[in-house]
């Protein structure tokens, strides 16, 4: 079945720029460190306004003394902000993760569920943190993960108009397949990190600045720039 025929001209961009991610990056995946559906779900929850670098320093300590959701349920508070601390807002998260692990120990018998709707009743756990544990510990894609990289590169590619990260996911959604949900999501955010950086991309080097609605308006604006000071009058000196 032709792909032309069944789907729209923004689709089929969205294919194309997929396909050249999948190139780009064959080997990209999830970058926080952990061994269980919990200790993912911990991790992700830690991700939040900070780097997977840090939390991934921060992790394998945490780890070794509370290593499951019941370990974490029973620990002592103050021990889990202490732990938690270089991640930053941590006294939040170190509630959130005891309280999601509570939860999972009372209702879920110790493991996490499978199921979104679920996963959204655990404290500290909205759909990007949801998103990411069903792909990763699961290899179920509910959904699109939208990080701060995957906003930034869909708004600067043109696939959304929308701000919202719920808006942004339900627009990603319709464009991709499935299947390629997460491999979308994964991908943008290594080029957020290596090519498309927030404050300055580097078109030039990016493999999808042909397909990019700011590339193409970064190259008008240079243009347009470079010949208004080749046409400039030179004013007669006195």
């Amino acid at each position: 079945m032709s792909i032309s025929r069944k789907w729209s001209a923004k689709q089929q961009r969205s294919l194309e720029i997929l396909i050249r991610l999948k190139r780009l990056y064959p080997e990209a995946t999830c970058t926080l460190n952990y061994e269980t559906p919990v200790q993912l779900l911990v991790a992700t929850i830690l991700s939040a306004q900070c780097t997977d670098e840090r939390v991934n320093q921060v992790t394998p300590g945490l780890f070794r003394q509370f290593p499951d959701a019941v370990a974490i349920a029973s620990a002592d508070i103050e021990v889990l902000e202490t732990l938690v601390r270089s991640t930053g807002f941590y006294r939040n998260k170190a509630k959130n993760i005891q309280g999601a692990c509570r939860m999972i120990v009372k209702e879920y018998g110790g493991q996490v569920p499978k199921q979104m709707d679920k996963l959204l009743k655990l404290p500290g756990v909205a759909r990007k943190t949801a998103n990411v544990v069903l792909a990763h510990a699961y290899g179920i894609n509910q959904g699109v993960t939208v990080d701060t990289h995957v906003k930034r590169l869909s708004q600067r590619l043109g696939l959304t108009k929308h701000k919202d990260p719920i808006r942004i996911e339900r627009d990603l959604m319709g464009l991709l397949p499935q299947q390629d949900w997460e491999n979308w999501s994964i991908r943008l955010i290594y080029h957020g990190r290596a090519i498309c950086k927030a404050r300055k991309p580097d078109c030039d080097a990016c493999v999808l600045a042909d397909l990019c609605a700011s590339a193409d308006l970064a190259e008008k604006t240079t243009t347009t720039t470079q010949s208004w000071k080749t046409n400039a009058t030179v004013p007669a000196s006195d």
